[in-house]
């Protein structure tokens, strides 16, 4: 994951406001019980575990095993968007916490996480596909997963 500093102006203020959003985030019932099952599976998440940077890269966030969940503060702007992030994210670590062989480096354990996390997170929720204008209803899924992916890149 690619990060800037974010010392301009408008960075630490949209660093800010994302530190903020994650606060709140961190009260959602979804990142709450995501928290309870990782903490029950092994892999307590404390509050320092997810942390907003300002990226260079054009998406909302990452996961980087061994170290935690970061939430592009330029890349966010409305609580939602950093609710999403989270869980998405969230979803990784239990993979991660989960899988004692998960090879992030391996393309199909990758591609695995990624859908079990765009369905689990809700990113391929049709009113979350007409915002992003993707119109199809059916056999939309395989094109969403893809979607996603090129998100990552």
């Amino acid at each position: 994951m690619t990060e800037n500093d974010g010392t301009s102006a408008n960075g630490e203020k949209a660093l800010k406001e994302c530190e903020r959003m994650i606060q709140k985030s961190l009260k959602s019932p979804m990142v709450k019980f995501l928290r309870e099952q990782l903490k029950k599976a092994g892999c307590p998440v404390e509050d320092n575990f997810i942390k907003a940077v300002n990226c260079n890269q054009l998406h909302a966030g990452g996961y980087v095993p061994g170290q935690g969940i970061v939430v592009c503060g330029n890349r966010t702007e409305i609580q939602d968007e950093v609710n999403q992030a989270i869980i998405h994210e969230l979803i990784h670590a239990f993979d991660d916490c989960r899988a004692a062989n998960l090879d992030w480096t391996n393309c199909a354990h990758h591609a695995c996480s990624e859908i079990r996390a765009g369905h689990l997170s809700g990113d391929c929720h049709y009113k979350r596909e007409l915002l992003r204008g993707f119109l199809k209803i059916r056999g939309h899924e395989q094109e969403v997963s893809g979607y996603l992916e090129e998100q990552k890149t």
